[in-house]
């Protein structure tokens, strides 16, 4: 009878432990384990669902204030970026207006040049123009970089 006792203790002890250790693994395993019922939990999870007026709670309301910061602060940065953007578009506009004025002003004859010093110069300023029109279509080109790296 002792012998019998001291199994059905040592056995039943065991179980426990098993059953122990299989609890503590189940609690940490997944909610679903074959994906089952996900969607309905993410569709209720929305307040979508039949019983969606019974799910507004404090937490909910704080969720969509946070949503709502969110998209302020997303939206206040779209526009400023499109402000800043636009600002370099206006400088970018009128330093290009600026050189062509100055370019046609240099192009020009003057009254107390000969030709040849005249078609001189030209060639020096159409170079110059060149060179200050693709300076500045390069900083076109880096506003357009950096537009679209943000």
């Amino acid at each position: 009878m002792n012998c019998m006792l001291k199994k059905t203790i040592i056995y039943s002890m065991l179980g426990l432990m098993q059953v122990g250790m299989f609890s503590s693994v189940a609690a940490a395993a997944p909610v679903s384990l074959y994906n089952d019922n996900s969607q309905q939990i993410s569709y209720l999870s929305r307040g979508h669902g039949p019983d969606r007026d019974h799910r507004r709670g404090p937490g909910r309301d704080d969720r969509r204030d946070h949503d709502r910061r969110d998209h302020d602060r997303r939206e206040r940065e779209r526009r400023e970026q499109e402000r800043r953007e636009q600002e370099r578009r206006r400088i970018h506009n009128e330093r290009k207006r600026i050189e062509n004025e100055r370019h046609e002003r240099e192009m020009r004859r003057r009254a107390h040049e000969s030709r040849k010093e005249w078609r001189e110069r030209q060639e020096r300023e159409k170079q110059r123009h060149d060179r200050e029109m693709r300076t500045i279509a390069a900083l076109l080109i880096g506003i357009a970089i950096g537009s679209a790296n943000n």
